[in-house]
């Protein structure tokens, strides 16, 4: 791992009117790194996600990002161009429901070739063939490559919208909740899918989940986040298999009665 982190959150906290969505918290992400940010709904989880991720501005705190030239910015100082730019080519989001994070009408590889024109790809041959093999990367038959997404199954679309977000490459990626909502066997093969990836290409994550599992899985560090604040953190392991909130010890205790 480097040594520079690649996200500094710095005392990030969001107030929806009087309502507090997440409070006072700061962490620091490694390149190659990921994080599990854990919690029932409306733990803040969510909310801290898309301050993150520049979607809602914090109400107060810092957010830094080290660009590619190696100087940290604060993302809400950046200009909407500059963070436009990022998150076309720096950041990818996987979204919970795959059809918010697809064009459901174009086709399968039309939805990955859209993120490569948007990093200054021209040649529809490469493009096609990028997309091609990018579709069986991610375990889509090559044949679906003009299919539409409509026509896709859950787990498919979320492979897709998998595949759109790696293709150009970027640092850091964003994921919320992206196994839920599907059957457990297709949870079990996009979460092989999604640890094989994530180590081949070197991606710092930050993954908000309430399936303890899933964060034992993928995250070698994790967040536990209650009420808008954090409860505990520490590595995945530590925090699981010795946690120290009651909260936490709850938590892990009603995973293992399941």
């Amino acid at each position: 791992m480097s040594e520079e982190p690649l996200l500094r959150a710095s005392g990030v906290t969001r107030f929806y009117g009087d309502r507090l969505g997440c409070r006072d918290v700061s962490f620091e992400l490694w390149p190659g790194e990921v994080l599990a940010i854990v919690g029932e709904s409306g733990s803040g989880k969510t909310t801290l996600l898309n301050c993150l991720a520049t979607r809602l501005a914090p109400t107060a705190g810092a957010i830094e990002y080290r660009m590619r030239d190696g100087a940290m910015r604060d993302l809400f100082q950046l200009t909407e161009a500059e963070r436009r730019f990022l998150m076309r080519t720096d950041w990818g989001f996987v979204h919970q429901n795959a059809a918010d994070g697809l064009r459901m009408t174009v086709s399968a590889g039309a939805n990955v070739g859209e993120r490569l024109m948007a990093v200054g790809n021209r040649h529809y041959g490469n493009i096609r063939g990028t997309a091609l093999d990018w579709l069986e990367r991610v375990e889509i038959d090559g044949t679906r490559i003009d299919d539409d997404p409509r026509a896709f199954s859950g787990g498919m679309r979320q492979r897709l919208q998998i595949a759109r977000n790696l293709v150009t490459g970027p640092r850091l990626v964003f994921m919320d909740e992206p196994t839920g909502g599907l059957d457990v066997s297709v949870q079990a093969r996009l979460l092989d899918l999604l640890r094989g990836l994530v180590a081949d290409l070197g991606l710092s994550v930050v993954i908000v989940t309430h399936d303890l599992a899933v964060a034992r899985l993928l995250s070698h560090r994790m967040i536990v986040m209650r009420n808008g604040e954090v409860i505990e953190t520490g590595l995945t392991d530590q925090v699981l298999d010795d946690p120290q909130a009651p909260y936490t010890q709850l938590l892990v205790s009603s995973i293992l009665q399941v």
